[in-house]
């Protein structure tokens, strides 16, 4: 899709024939609605120097995007215009809202009259969230046609007063341009998702320079970054959504003032629940005088934590909260006398452990009469889809079954859920 074709979409007979496309008829019969584009007389008037093809791919594409956005951004999908690459790299609505309303807090770093930076501002998630804050932005992005895609967004969402978009490149020359600064660098090339920080776009030294430049800055990166790769200057914050690890938030200067922990993991909902209607958050730092957590037998309990505490090394710090012991010191499960429901992880109540055997673990679904098995694991190597077809369980009862390993024994655990938390 070229800037032109695009452009096109956004006058109002484009907007018309935009809005006039039925989306379930173009997901079920693209080939169909394609033909009825062509051949409507509007469509080729939207701009006659532009293939008609062009700009019925232009206007199919959006009608896609639309709908596969609204995963992400809910029924404002159905206003906002979108890339394939943008759609896909750009933050889910529930995380950018997070993040600026944190960052809304220190909007008074921004000087009358002047602007946060939004860098690699894509088709403009976070700038859409900050704006939606208050807080008057200005995206920078390099390629022509998201530029475009995030100017129509600001636009259809009526924050033209508190948004803008440049073209341009984000590089060790913007440095002190934003006292408030955000921060994407692109982590995907030409050969798909790119895994090390040096490789980014921004590359990672350039990038956290900015940040580090900026009174209070974020820097987002992929939530998988190594550790030794966090900057000395920097909070981390490692967040989930809905059970998914997604990012990895670093804040520099006032922004990393506010959590006083190194590293914090941070848990948000989208399903109907509590923290999803309140857009409330579960937080839990790093206490920096917690020792390791002690290891012990199974209790009653097992615990199971979000991806998020997990990636951010505060398994002991869970740990604590429930007087819980690890079952073993390099698996991320623990094991408590009591259960606290929490959205920082899940609560299974222990009915039976076992050294793992297939015939003996096979017996043992079935003395539950269970038809229904969940099977998770961690420390284990078994091939969870085959176990699942040869326990052959057909009750009407459902279990889970949590495979790992204490020392060098792999166990399985017959376990109950407990619980989630109350939605109010």
């Amino acid at each position: 899709m070229r800037v032109p074709a695009f452009e096109a979409l956004l006058s109002d007979a484009g907007r018309e024939v935009l809005e006039g496309v039925d989306p379930g008829s173009a997901v079920r019969d693209q080939l169909g609605t394609a033909s009825l584009l062509r051949s409507d007389p509007r469509v080729a008037a939207l701009d006659p120097d532009l293939p008609v093809s062009e700009l019925v791919n232009a206007l199919l594409t959006q009608v896609s995007l639309r709908e596969r956005g609204r995963a992400k951004f809910g029924d404002a999908a159905g206003r906002m215009f979108f890339t394939p690459n943008g759609l896909e790299q750009s933050t889910r609505r529930v995380v950018a809202e997070y993040r600026a309303g944190r960052t809304a807090a220190v909007a008074g770093a921004v000087p009358a009259g002047g602007s946060a930076g939004d860098l690699c501002c894509g088709i403009g998630a976070d700038l859409l969230a900050l704006a939606g804050r208050g807080v008057p932005v200005e995206g920078v992005d390099s390629d022509p046609l998201t530029v475009a895609v995030a100017r129509a967004n600001i636009g259809a969402l009526g924050l033209s007063d508190l948004a803008r978009v440049r073209e341009g490149e984000v590089g060790a020359s913007a440095v002190g341009r934003y006292p408030l600064l955000f921060c994407d660098p692109a982590r995907r090339g030409g050969r798909g998702r790119v895994f090390d920080p040096a490789a980014y776009s921004p590359p990672w030294d350039v990038a956290t320079g900015l940040a580090g430049a900026a009174e209070a800055a974020c820097l987002k990166a992929a939530p998988g970054i190594p550790h030794e790769a966090l900057p000395e200057d920097a909070s981390a914050e490692w967040i989930s959504v809905d059970g998914e690890l997604k990012e990895t938030a670093l804040w520099f200067g006032a922004l990393a003032e506010g959590t006083g922990a190194r590293r914090r993991a941070t848990v948000l909902h989208e399903r109907e629940g509590l923290l999803a209607r309140e857009g409330a958050a579960a937080h839990l730092d790093a206490d920096p005088g917690a020792g390791p957590a002690p290891v012990a037998p199974a209790r009653r309990y097992l615990y199971d934590p979000d991806p998020a505490v997990v990636r951010s090394h505060l398994v002991a710090e869970a740990a604590a909260r429930v007087d819980g012991a690890l079952l073993d010191e390099r698996i991320a499960y623990f094991t408590a006398d009591t259960a606290a429901v929490s959205p920082l992880w899940r609560v299974l109540e222990v009915v039976e452990m076992l050294p793992f055997s297939l015939k003996r673990l096979r017996s043992a679904v079935r003395a539950l009469d269970a038809g229904t098995v969940t099977i998770k694991k961690r420390g284990s190597a078994v091939d969870t889809e085959k176990l699942r077809r040869d326990l052959r369980a057909s009750g009407p009862g459902s279990v889970t079954v949590v495979l790992t390993r204490i020392g060098d024994r792999p166990f399985c655990l017959l376990c109950r859920e407990v619980g989630t938390p109350s939605p109010g």
